[in-house]
């Protein structure tokens, strides 16, 4: 059963976490892109740890490829995250300097959610039960808006949208559809 969403408070980051994955490419591309990361990242906070993933043979599939997904945690639980693959003929270096620069963008912003999952959010705000549901984000994304247009037509939800000028974000809030499934057995 779902809650009523309150998130208006991002707090601090305290620790950066990722993943580095390659998949039939030279296991060296992981460290090249974990060192590029830190770089930038060591700079605010000393506690960044990202894991690197090697697939070879059968389990890294028919392709090759390279990729990195950084997140980093707040001290009151919220997490953002951003991940990159490289387009075309990219150094590992640049993929992983552009990921830790797309976090850092998230982090600025001031939101509780990051951008790629303000659709998910705003779905389970219009799912929740009949009650007040409240969420502090950034900027609206494109997807964003698109989701909050289809959600008051097949939810009847409407959402209010007040710009915060002190934090430079938005806080959305709205009353929840009391959605259920009855198809559900219970116990």
């Amino acid at each position: 059963k779902l809650k009523p969403i309150c998130l208006l408070d991002p707090g601090k980051v305290k620790r950066f976490r990722g993943v580095s994955y390659v998949c039939r490419c030279s296991p060296q591309f992981a460290n090249r892109m974990v060192s590029s990361a830190r770089g930038l990242l060591n700079r605010f906070i000393p506690d960044v740890y990202v894991h690197t993933d090697h697939c070879k043979g059968k389990a890294g599939g028919l392709s090759s490829g390279f990729g990195i997904s950084l997140s980093a945690e707040s001290i009151n639980g919220i997490t953002l995250a951003a991940q990159c693959i490289p387009t075309e003929t990219t150094l590992p270096e640049d993929v992983g300097k552009k990921c830790a620069k797309l976090l850092i963008e998230q982090i600025a912003q001031g939101g509780c959610v990051d951008t790629d999952h303000q659709g998910m959010m705003l779905f389970l705000m219009a799912l929740s039960p009949e009650d007040v549901s409240r969420l502090r984000i950034g900027k609206l994304s494109k997807q964003a808006i698109e989701i909050l247009r289809l959600l008051q037509t097949f939810f009847g939800v409407t959402f209010m949208i007040k710009p915060d000028a002190k934090d430079k974000t938005i806080v959305l809030s709205c009353v929840g559809s009391g959605f259920q499934n009855f198809t559900r057995k219970h116990c």
